[in-house]
């Protein structure tokens, strides 16, 4: 409930530090693609008057003006919310999704600083911040709001410690159960997404951050050091199908599929030479409308994950250039000059792709896409150039 009382004459508004208990709430991922990573609030709770309210940065407003262009744009604007517990966890017990308590131990000044600031942060000037899936989500701002409590300690941390999984990884693990959904973002991650990652930043899952807060010490005043975490507390268990522990390797079915769409141009190409041209075009077609897609991500958004994508190499718009020579090979007609540069620049294209995971530093992990794209340009470029017998 968007604008909950900042004054309130009792309860967690006015309660002095040492009133004010303070959890982590972890929600399970859910069905729909958008809840697939999860989710997670912090928890205020006022000892003295049994007020508990759930702060959280996960709303959005699809009635904004020009919403869905900033959204392709990614320019998303996302809102902070408070609600009374009950009401923030209702929806998600309804729907089976689990509900995670982890009560922290903060001192009473720390847990004032953190509700002082959360009601900064929910006053109308301050409850808007521009969304980022990686950088910038409704757990990374949860996770930076308990951090700045705590003076750093959390990212200390958490940055001493190595991540278990890319984003790219955590991506395709979390989005495997709609499979079409996690190609078209593998396809769409550029060499942002594989870089190696520190339990910090890997904490923009909820999930990865309910269990990296487990390995978080404090010291209390007579400084002995002891677990963040005081306790943790399954409110509400799972009731959906769990999301993989492990992030599925696509390299053997896309390289397989790619073998398979080669196999049939060049059986058609010798015996239904009008059904190659279909099936060329559909390839040609889609390739040049995924190189046009993934220009725009890169040269007018602001996904920065996407940016500088090496299946370019594999996917471009000169596609489309080869669609007239590709009808007119069915015939046994040679192409031209103009359309062998063509095919060879695409083939030299695919090499560079290859050559790519040769370099030192982060290189993209488009393998998949690589064993895919490889027999097909392989196949078109041979279709091209064999002339039928007479």
């Amino acid at each position: 409930m968007l604008g909950w009382p900042l004054y309130a004459q009792a309860g967690v508004a006015n309660a002095p530090g040492a009133s004010l208990e303070v959890s982590l709430i972890t929600y399970g991922p859910g069905d729909t693609y958008w809840e697939r990573f999860g989710h997670d609030a912090i928890e205020l709770r006022d000892s003295a008057s049994g007020e508990s309210v759930t702060f959280n940065y996960g709303v959005f407003d699809f009635d904004e003006k020009g919403f869905l262009l900033h959204f392709a744009a990614g320019r998303m604007h996302y809102l902070m919310d408070a609600a009374p517990t009950e009401v923030d966890q209702q929806y998600y017990v309804q729907v089976g999704r689990s509900v995670t308590r982890q009560p922290l131990a903060f001192t009473p000044a720390q847990a004032a600083d953190l509700r002082d600031f959360l009601l900064w942060n929910l006053r109308p000037e301050n409850v808007r911040y521009d969304y980022d899936y990686y950088a910038d989500n409704c757990a990374t701002r949860v996770r930076d709001a308990l951090d700045k409590a705590l003076g750093g300690l959390l990212k200390q941390q958490l940055e001493a410690r190595p991540g278990g999984m890319t984003y790219r990884q955590q991506t395709a693990r979390l989005m495997s159960q709609q499979a079409w959904l996690m190609l078209i973002l593998d396809l769409g991650l550029g060499p942002y997404a594989d870089q190696p990652l520190t339990a910090w930043q890997e904490s923009f899952l909820p999930m990865v951050l309910q269990s990296e807060m487990r390995h978080v010490t404090v010291k209390d005043a007579s400084g002995a050091t002891h677990p963040l975490v005081q306790d943790e507390k399954v409110l509400s268990p799972n009731h959906l199908v769990p999301p993989p522990e492990t992030a599925p390797d696509l390299r053997l079915p896309l390289g397989i599929a790619g073998l398979a769409f080669a196999a049939l141009l060049a059986a058609a190409r010798r015996f239904l030479p009008t059904i190659y041209a279909l099936l060329g075009s559909l390839y040609l077609v889609l390739a040049g409308l995924v190189g046009i897609a993934l220009l725009v991500l890169w040269t007018l958004t602001t996904h920065h994950s996407a940016w500088a994508n090496a299946n370019l190499l594999l996917f471009n718009p000169l596609a489309f250039a080869l669609l007239p020579a590709l009808w007119r090979s069915r015939r046994g007609t040679a192409p031209s000059r103009r359309i062998d540069v063509l095919v060879i620049l695409q083939l030299l294209a695919t090499l560079a792709a290859i050559l790519l995971h040769l370099l030192p530093g982060v290189v993209q992990q488009n393998q998949p896409w690589l064993l895919f794209a490889l027999p097909c340009w392989l196949a078109l470029a041979w279709g091209l150039r064999h002339r039928q017998p007479s």
